[in-house]
């Protein structure tokens, strides 16, 4: 059995391993010429650490994470404290550690440990033909790949979305307007083993450390679409829309490079229930594309992959068959992800202020156990428990 698998981000990759390491040949094809992450770094949380894991890469990804112990809001304008917990309990009840780290460096890991030279880069897919005897992927410079089935993680504006769900589906903006990089670690900025977040007037400022003693930073703010906004002005409206904001805020300004900073404007998709149609499933942000609200989206992409490679290897009436068993097992979980994310998104950003502060009150009181808690779930609801 063959698998073409069109994209070359994580979740193509993850996919690629997992099926080989299932038996199960591969050709990966990525429409770029020289990959180029989009984002600074990645949360991975506990559920798609496992599945990381399975696919033989466990001490790799340590090498990689950073140490994030514990996790802090803090007032946006006094930068007190409002609440500060230790992640200790979500690690022994769910039996791993959480990992952010450097996208560059997690899609570096993935691709080598697949084989760069196994990969076919500069690949666009402009036609897939299903057929008696599998799938035909034709590329734009003339050329055509051959397989038994055909797996689609070609990303949020994927090509081949439109073949499996016979009609287009619309991004959704979803208000804000997310800036991104990785700057030193430093402790006038916030404590180099912390999630730090400060919030208020809808908008956030948040520290993840990475390795390599790097905090992965971003800033969201609600904003209108399109905005005549690039690295020239950077510091100085991240400098207008945050004015008034606490002091390690502004050296967090001050320090970051605009030459490596991301601004990027946050969509997500409206979940549908179909992944699949014959020989060819969606997979990714192809499939269910999301917000970056509750840190999933990767870590979807990574279970869609090790669910794709034990349906595949564990069913035996025929590629259909365990295809629409692996969409049986995703379509929910995944629409249930899109959804969380949209729901903490629309309260940190202000969507209903009236929410926003009282999420803010409710931070003042928090204990951890409610954040833990509902982080729990989501880490548990994975496809590896």
């Amino acid at each position: 059995m063959k698998a073409i698998v069109i994209g070359g981000g994580i979740g193509g990759m993850s996919a690629a391993i997992a099926l080989e390491r299932a038996g199960i040949e591969t050709a990966v094809y990525e429409a770029v010429k020289e990959m180029k992450p989009v984002g600074a770094a990645i949360s991975i949380w506990p559920n798609g650490v496992k599945c990381l894991n399975t696919l033989g890469l466990k001490s790799q990804l340590r090498a990689l994470g950073g140490n994030m112990a514990f996790m802090a809001y803090q007032d946006f304008a006094s930068g007190a404290t409002l609440t500060r917990f230790s992640l200790e309990p979500l690690v022994k009840q769910v039996g791993e550690y959480p990992y952010p780290v450097a996208r560059a460096e997690l899609q570096a890991m993935l691709i080598d440990s697949y084989g760069r030279e196994r990969v076919s880069f500069g690949k666009r897919v402009t036609e897939i033909i299903q057929h008696n005897s599998g799938v035909t992927a034709c590329f734009s410079d003339g050329t055509t790949a051959q397989g038994d089935l055909l797996i689609a993680a070609d990303g949020a504006h994927s090509v081949i979305r439109h073949a499996v769900l016979g009609e287009q589906v619309e991004r959704r903006y979803a208000g804000y307007v997310n800036w991104n990089g990785l700057v030193e670690i430093d402790d006038a900025l916030a404590p180099a083993d912390q999630w730090t977040t400060f919030v208020g007037e809808g908008k956030r400022v948040s520290l993840m450390p990475v390795s390599q003693n790097r905090f992965y930073f971003f800033f969201d703010v609600p904003l209108p679409k399109g905005l005549a906004e690039d690295r020239s002005t950077l510091k100085a409206d991240l400098a207008r829309y945050f004015q008034g904001w606490a002091q390690p805020v502004q050296r967090l300004i001050d320090a970051i490079d605009p030459a490596t900073t991301n601004r990027v404007e946050i969509h997500d998709i409206e979940p549908f229930s179909r992944f699949v149609r014959g020989r060819v499933a969606l997979l990714g942000d192809a499939a269910h594309s999301t917000t970056p609200d509750i840190g999933q989206g990767g870590c979807a992409a990574m279970e869609d992959a090790v669910v794709l490679a034990s349906a595949l290897s564990a069913h035996s009436l025929g590629i259909e068959d365990a295809l629409l068993r692996y969409e049986a097992r995703r379509v929910e979980r995944t629409r249930d992800l899109v959804l969380k994310a949209r729901k903490r998104c629309d309260v940190t950003h202000g969507k209903d202020a009236q929410a926003t502060q009282a999420w803010y009150q409710e931070l003042r009181q928090e204990t951890g156990e409610r954040v833990l808690a509902g982080m729990c779930e989501t880490i548990e609801g994975g496809p590896l428990g």
